[in-house]
């Protein structure tokens, strides 16, 4: 038996050459590799301390998945328009640290498709051998980016011209309980991009014709280690569950599946001080 302690963060994932998802858990100054802890019984308690993820001090409360309240008020990515980019006000010149603006928003960005159980669209900044780590975290078992644009703010207005026509949200339980049915995403963008012509004519007429970039990549399907998948999702709260203890049967996004129908959001967690046997 093998004993973790300390304040977790979201799990590390990529993939191998077969897109199979590969999982670490940071906890403390050490990394759990998941994917070899399957079927294993795994055992975590709570010691009821949080530590800000990004200065460490203790927090009673984790305020967007691990920051204490100073940081969720000061840092800019912890700002309205991290969430919603089509808020994003550098140019207005309000921007929490500008700093932070020019190397992480004033960027290119991709847009994409991703199938999580539901079709949506999304943006990263990343894709790296053809998959982007947010699409891992979603969950999606099927994702490609289809466009490339400036930076953050544009992003965020190809974005909303799609929410007309598509989901941008991941329905987390839909995602958890089965492995979804494969959908021709390249269709998907050819119908989304005639349907938001006029929207991407206006963008471009605004900010220029190299404010996108349409892209002519595959798809890409992602394998997750998932044994069984949960018929009735029952949410483990850290909150009020101090510890709890079960065989691991999957591990898709950021969420734990558990026997008994039971999932737990890592990432949601943190930040959390943790103590967690393995059987190795």
């Amino acid at each position: 038996m093998t004993i973790y302690q300390g304040n977790i963060r979201k799990m590390r994932v990529s993939t191998d050459a077969e897109h199979q998802a590969q999982y670490q858990l940071p906890i403390g100054e050490q990394f759990i590799d998941m994917n070899p802890l399957l079927g294993k019984t795994l055992t975590v308690s709570f010691d009821n301390q949080i530590n800000c993820v990004h200065c460490q001090a203790k927090t009673k409360k984790s305020f967007n998945q691990g920051y204490c309240y100073r940081c969720l008020t000061k840092l800019a990515q912890c700002d309205t328009c991290i969430i919603k980019p089509e808020l994003c006000h550098y140019d207005a010149g309000t921007c929490r640290e500008p700093s932070w603006g020019e190397a992480n928003c004033l960027t290119d960005h991709y847009v994409y498709l991703a199938n999580t159980g539901t079709i949506k669209v999304g943006i990263t900044r990343h894709v790296k051998d053809a998959v982007s780590s947010r699409w891992l975290d979603q969950g999606a078992t099927q994702a490609m980016a289809i466009m490339r644009v400036q930076n953050r703010l544009t992003s965020g207005l190809v974005e909303t011209a799609m929410k007309e026509f598509i989901a941008d949200k991941t329905n987390w339980r839909t995602m958890l309980k089965s492995q979804p049915d494969t959908v021709d995403l390249q269709q998907l963008k050819e119908d989304l991009i005639t349907q938001i012509e006029d929207q991407l004519d206006e963008i471009t007429e605004e900010y220029g014709f190299q404010a996108i970039d349409i892209l002519d990549l595959p798809p890409v399907e992602i394998h997750y280690p998932v044994a069984h998948y949960p018929e009735k999702v029952k949410s483990i709260n850290l909150d009020k569950e101090l510890s709890f203890s079960g065989v691991l049967q999957g591990i898709k996004g950021q969420y734990w599946m558990l026997d008994g129908d039971r999932v737990i959001n890592m990432r949601k967690y943190s930040g959390y001080y943790l103590n967690i046997e393995t059987p190795e």
